[in-house]
């Protein structure tokens, strides 16, 4: 089935059609009771023969679609309605016994298949043994009925192969369920990525441009000039924005870890913070790189939000990344909370590098540092 749709697969569809075929095409077997019931001379026995066959056929083949249904959807099999149908089936069988004779045995083939089916393996294994049983002690009480012993062979090979139907039916269904859960698990990854990369771009851009229209309100009435840049910077920044999220819901969104300096100089000094930054930016793998500008974006957009720092350090090495500032330091719960820290560490994760929250080394401030232990000296 596929997930998105909720529609049966073309390969779904052959395989309840080739399920209705192998449980139909074992019916020939009941050809032999079939002649026999042809033959009776009284119209009663002969319809009552004709009557049990064509129900018992209809019923082994609902009965077979139906637990094969459940195998497949991984669902269980009611133990009641699954005993109530072997029953059935037998029931059919013994009832024919007037139009059928002893060829009514043949039934016991396909009761025991049935029992394999659908009962639990140790009380399928009595009603095989039971119908296995059943032809050679009937034909010792039974005169006529002697020759049907040779059904004990077709009852065993019958319950062997219908264990094989069970397995494959079994874990044909177990496959399903678990393509169905990759990709509701692939959905899910989907939504979360576009859901951390939509914080992270709107999170900083916005961050931004309020800090520049604050600043070009303040400046308006003294540095008309000034403002007019902050404005433009603000115009810059919405529409580098929109294209950001254009690009994230088209899974082509990356950052470089050099565009995110150069942005982050421009957010601290609108905000009024001393920045201290590289001058350059060392040689790193794309993925690294791209981990550490997600850092660095994150850690200036959280200084300028809520640090109420005067200064902001940015240091990069090939093994890691430092943000730091001297304001007021993390609260008990910043290293647990936050989108942003969350979608970090997520992004740190699949390169086995960790993300430290905390306080600068002297005690003062706050430092978020995401490093790779593999590289660290």
């Amino acid at each position: 089935m596929d997930v998105a749709t909720g529609r049966a697969q073309p390969g779904s569809r052959m395989w309840r059609l080739t399920g209705w075929l192998l449980a139909a095409v074992w019916l020939f077997f009941l050809n032999v009771p079939f002649a026999t019931a042809l033959r009776q001379d009284e119209p009663w026995r002969r319809a009552l023969g004709l009557g049990t066959l064509v129900a018992f056929a209809v019923a082994y083949v609902l009965v077979f679609e139906w637990a094969r249904s459940h195998r497949q959807a991984s669902r269980p099999i009611p133990r009641r309605r699954a005993v109530a149908a072997v029953l059935g089936l037998l029931a059919l069988g013994v009832l024919g016994i007037p139009g059928t004779d002893g060829d009514w045995m043949t039934t016991l083939v396909f009761v025991a298949a049935a029992a394999v089916f659908l009962l639990p393996p140790a009380w399928a294994l009595v009603v095989v043994v039971l119908a296995a049983l059943t032809p050679p002690v009937a034909g010792h009480l039974v005169p006529g009925w002697a020759g049907e012993s040779t059904i004990v062979f077709a009852v065993l090979l019958a319950s062997f192969a219908m264990f094989g139907v069970s397995a494959l039916a079994q874990r044909n269904g177990e496959l399903r369920a678990a393509q169905q859960e990759i990709g509701r698990l692939a959905v899910a990854e989907e939504r979360a990525r576009t859901a951390r990369d939509l914080h992270d771009i709107l999170g900083h851009s916005l961050t931004v441009v309020a800090i520049k229209a604050e600043l070009a309100g303040r400046l308006l009435p003294v540095d008309p000039a000034r403002a007019a840049g902050e404005i433009a910077d603000v115009e810059r920044l919405a529409r580098s924005a929109l294209a950001d999220v254009r690009r994230t819901v088209g899974a082509y969104r990356g950052v470089r870890l050099a565009e995110e300096l150069a942005g982050a100089r421009s957010a601290l000094a609108a905000a009024g913070l001393v920045a201290e930054l590289p001058d350059d930016v060392p040689e790193l793998p794309a993925e690294r790189d791209e981990l550490f500008a997600w850092a660095v974006r994150e850690g200036v957009t959280n200084v300028v939000r809520h640090s109420g720092a005067r200064r902001c350090t940015i240091r990069v090495r090939p093994d890691e990344v430092e943000i730091a500032d001297d304001g007021r330091g993390p609260t008990p719960d910043a290293a647990a909370t936050g989108h942003g820290l969350t979608g970090l560490r997520e992004r740190a994760e699949r390169q086995d590098a960790t993300v430290t929250v905390g306080r600068r080394p002297d005690g003062r401030g706050f430092r978020l540092r995401v490093g790779v232990p593999g590289e660290q000296r």
